[in-house]
């Protein structure tokens, strides 16, 4: 889908008689091959394909050419089944910017919707301040991804921590939420991992941006780009705190799950005592049983008329020894 998104005026997609010179945003979504050959028709530059944009050397997604600053780099987007990551390219003219992406994502609806209800009486958006407004959107995004993980993670952690459910008439349920907090956890690290790398590319994106805004290379004459790079130098501080509390995250994510984990092998001791108090209850009435089966001729009690209840008696109490002294040692308080 090719989007076109002039000042003033809803986006709608463009055809082959849409006039470019005056439409200030190009938003290419999901763009078809042909797509892409048609929008350079009617741009006269040249647009990175899909297999560009994924290139991972930075000669390949920060560069340069004939006055043109083309800008790539890795944006996650969170779904229902998942976060993923997508490319996102962006193409700056001096008279224009274009959007490459294979992802809907709310920051561009976002800053489109406040392109097209711009008033006559504000000032008109330069294709530099568009991109520095979309990149300070999809900071502000990424920001709010981190404060739902961080949530997740607090829930997580009151669940783990807050509730006593390690007992053995909840064994099964217990094994059932351990290994779906694993899950869980291994999900939240995968998102966080994936929005590092988001602020890594965006904050690229930025460095690259301001050094060519700096240089006037692609900004009008009458543009002098110095409320431009202050722009970007905050969304830079934004990124770096973003980055640190995106480590804080990884700690915290290492901390449950090195705990959960732990309550795991707690799990799994407290199955291996089990099995430990059935055998060892079970080991004298079997040898009490065993002894008084061997039908030889001659035994004290084969004849003897309380030899069977007494053998009985005997094999109650040593079910019963071994019982008591588990219980006094707590083991079967804590099954």
């Amino acid at each position: 889908m090719l989007l076109t998104r002039p000042i003033g005026t809803p986006a709608y997609e463009m055809g082959p008689h849409t006039r470019l010179e005056s439409i200030p945003w190009i938003d290419l979504l999901n763009p078809t091959e042909s797509e892409i050959n048609l929008a350079e028709e009617k741009l006269g530059i040249h647009l990175p394909s899909r297999a560009e944009l994924n290139e991972i050397e930075s000669s390949s997604r920060y560069y340069e050419r004939d006055g043109t600053l083309y800008l790539s780099g890795p944006l996650v987007r969170r779904y229902d089944t998942g976060p993923v990551t997508r490319p996102v390219g962006f193409v700056l003219s001096p008279t224009q910017l274009i959007t490459i992406r294979y992802a809907d994502y709310a920051a561009f609806d976002q800053i489109g919707l406040h392109l097209a209800e711009h008033t006559a009486d504000s000032p008109t958006p330069t294709p530099t301040a568009l991109l520095i407004d979309l990149l300070e959107e999809i900071i502000n995004r990424l920001a709010d991804l981190l404060e739902n993980v961080g949530h997740t993670l607090d829930t997580l952690s009151r669940h783990i921590f807050g509730s006593d459910e390690h007992h053995s008439r909840h064994r099964a349920r217990t094994n059932h939420t351990l290994r779906t907090t694993l899950k869980h956890l291994g999900n939240t690290a995968d998102l966080a991992s994936m929005i590092r790398d988001s602020l890594l590319s965006i904050d690229r994106i930025r460095l690259h941006l301001d050094t060519a805004t700096m240089q006037n290379n692609v900004l009008p004459e009458n543009e002098t780009g110095k409320i431009q790079h202050n722009r970007l130098d905050i969304a830079g501080r934004d990124i770096t705190s973003l980055n640190e509390f995106n480590a804080q995250i990884n700690n915290k994510v290492q901390f449950l799950l090195d705990a959960t984990l732990g309550f795991i092998n707690i799990e799994q001791n407290d199955g291996m005592k089990l099995l430990t108090v059935a055998s060892s209850i079970g080991i004298m009435p079997t040898l009490i049983a065993g002894i008084y089966g061997m039908n030889f001729r001659i035994m004290p009690e084969l004849n003897w008329s309380f030899g069977y209840p007494f053998a009985i008696a005997l094999m109650l109490t040593s079910i019963a020894v071994p019982l008591l002294w588990f219980w006094h040692r707590g083991w079967l308080t804590r099954l």
